[in-house]
Parts: structure tokens; C-alpha cells; sequence
């Protein structure tokens, strides 16, 4: 599975926000923000589990080993503050950022993701269109959102530590994918989706329409 954020404005130019039955009444949406920071959370534990001799592990994601994917998620994380902020992102290079912080790339992530919220949360980032990507900002922000739930899970899957992704993101993410997904294939940024027995999960239903296997 190739990024998220190679899909052009022809492909989920259209793609509105999913609606939410949440605290704040039917029909709203939660602020992407708040899932961004929900997913943070989740994920904090799964990174800190990640021991060096694990580095060199293959993931899910079949064109990252470990080290690798956890460069490209980093990446990810910083980049799509700028692009909160209407401003451009340089996806030409992914900086070694593990090799960079050394011992302390956990707590450095942890201090980007939460720039990534306050980001996200700033007055009008998810009004108009974002950046150079020239898609409706709430899509731009749930493309990092889909990193950030799905990559993580592919740490997870990779270091056999346990995951589970907040319930409201799952919400958010299946309906973006199913809009997505079909233009995203012929794109290979999604591989074909996996079939899932009854009584799957919701994040399982998730990442199996990306392509991957969740019981496998």
C-alpha cells in the first residue's frame, strides 16, 4: 500500500464527513482534532513497546520494514501540520527521525503528535482547501488519521502487541474509505480488500478494505 496522500482531488474531492451520533447530537461530527488526539493516545503505547531489536521487522505494510514504516509515520505526522495551516508539505524525502532522536523518538513523536491536534485544531484548519494537495481540508485530515490508525495497527500486528483503535475514528475512517477505496486501488494506494468472516469488528472491516488481512 502505497500513501494516503498520493490520491489526487479527482478522487475524494467529493468526499464529505462522516456523520456522527455522538455527545454532541445526531448528525454532527466530531472535530477531526478530537479523533486525531484519541488516535494519539492509542497508538503511544503500541510505540513505546517497540524494542531495537525489532527495527528490522516486516510489517503488514509490505514496502516498510518496522523502522522504516515508524520513519514514514513520523514523517507523516509532522508533515500534515503544515498542511492543517493551508501550507505546503515536502514528501519528496523521509528524514531518518529514529536515527535522529535515538532513545528519545517516542517521546518526540509523542510531543508531534500532540502539535498535530493543536494544529488541527486551530480556527479554520478544517474549513476550505488544504495545501498543495488541493482536497477539502476535513479529507486531508482524516488521510492523516488513516495513517495514524492503520500504521499503527500494522505496528502493532508487526511486534505482536495488542491495538485497539478509538471506536469514534473507526466511524469516521470506514466511511472515507468506502468512498475512496475503489479510485484508491486503481491508484495501488490500496490493495484489494480482504474478505472478513460475520461478526467482524469494525476495525477489522477497516483495514481488511484496505487490503490488509486483520486475522491473518
Amino acid at each position: 500500500m502505497t500513501d494516503t496522500r498520493d490520491i489526487q482531488d479527482k478522487s475524494v474531492g467529493s468526499v464529505e464527513p462522516v456523520e456522527s451520533d455522538g455527545a454532541d447530537g445526531p448528525g454532527t461530527v466530531p472535530p477531526i482534532s478530537e479523533l486525531l488526539d484519541a488516535a494519539g493516545r492509542a497508538a503511544l503505547p503500541v510505540l513505546r513497546g517497540v524494542r531495537d531489536d525489532q527495527l528490522g521487522l516486516p510489517t503488514p505494510c509490505a514496502e516498510y520494514d518496522l523502522r522504516a514504516l515508524l520513519n514514514h509515520l513520523f514523517h507523516v505526522v509532522v508533515a500534515f501540520q503544515a498542511l492543517a495551516a493551508k501550507q505546503e508539505a515536502d514528501f519528496s524525502r523521509t528524514p531518518d527521525r529514529l536515527g535522529e532522536y535515538g532513545a528519545q523518538w517516542t517521546d518526540r513523536f509523542a510531543r508531534e503528535a500532540a502539535r498535530l491536534v493543536e494544529a488541527w485544531a486551530a480556527p479554520g484548519a478544517e474549513q476550505g482547501v488544504s495545501g498543495g494537495m488541493r482536497l477539502p481540508a476535513r479529507t486531508v485530515g482524516a488521510m492523516v488519521l488513516l495513517d495514524l490508525v492503520v500504521h499503527i495497527w500494522d505496528v502493532a500486528r508487526a511486534t505482536g502487541r495488542p491495538y485497539e483503535a478509538p471506536a469514534g475514528c473507526v466511524a469516521e475512517l470506514r466511511a472515507l474509505v468506502a468512498r475512496m477505496a475503489p479510485t484508491a486501488r486503481q491508484m495501488n494506494v490500496f490493495a484489494e480488500p480482504v474478505p472478513v468472516p460475520p461478526g467482524a469488528t469494525e476495525l477489522d472491516a477497516l483495514l481488511a478494505e484496505t487490503g490488509r488481512d486483520p486475522l491473518g
